[in-house]
Formats: C-alpha cells, sequence, structure tokens
C-alpha cells in the first residue's frame, strides 16, 4: 500500500476547468464533491472522506485533498469498505487530490 507504488487506478492528469479534472486515460469525469482536509491529521481525512462518500449517491465523484502523507495512505486503501472505486491521484506539490467515485 506504499504512497509511491504505481496502483492500478488511472493517474489523474490535470484539471481542465473547475469542477472537471482529466484522467490518464483521457476521460473527463465531473466532481460531484469537495473535501478540504488540508491541514488535517488522522483520522480527520479518513473521517471526512467516510462522511462524503455516505452522503454520495451511485456514481458521484468525490475530491478530498489532503496535505498528510499518512493520511493519503490509509484514505485510497479505505474505498473497499467505503463502496467506492479510486479513480486517482494527483499530486499538486505540498498536498494531493484524491478523486474517489461511489460504487453503484
Amino acid at each position: 500500500m506504499g504512497l509511491f507504488k504505481k496502483n492500478a487506478a488511472a493517474t489523474v492528469i490535470d484539471t481542465v476547468q473547475p469542477g472537471l479534472v482529466m484522467l490518464e486515460d483521457g476521460t473527463i469525469v465531473h466532481i460531484t464533491k469537495e473535501v478540504n482536509a488540508i491541514g488535517s491529521t488522522c483520522p480527520g481525512p479518513q473521517l471526512k472522506t467516510l462522511k462524503a462518500i455516505g452522503e454520495a449517491v451511485s456514481g458521484d465523484v468525490v475530491s478530498i485533498r489532503i496535505d498528510n502523507p499518512a493520511s493519503l495512505e490509509t484514505v485510497v486503501p479505505m474505498c473497499g469498505d467505503l463502496g467506492a472505486t479510486h479513480l486517482g491521484t494527483l499530486n499538486e506539490g505540498r498536498s494531493w487530490h484524491v478523486l474517489l467515485q461511489k460504487n453503484e
């Protein structure tokens, strides 16, 4: 589950415009909900992610902004338990933009 290991999910390439991001495969996804976990330490980002995915409806894309490496290490592996799919992560220098999609 290492922070720097390549995972099977697509990589987020860039923000196309507010609310839209492009994945490595060229797919553009619409962000339905944004969670700001900047400055939060464990378990803050995990709890915010749990709440956001719990409130989302099937197909919603939730963006979680994290600046704590330990939180990033735990949020992505939580997807299976949350009923979500990790679409990708964009490294934004001192923080990460993690995209999760609520499963059907």
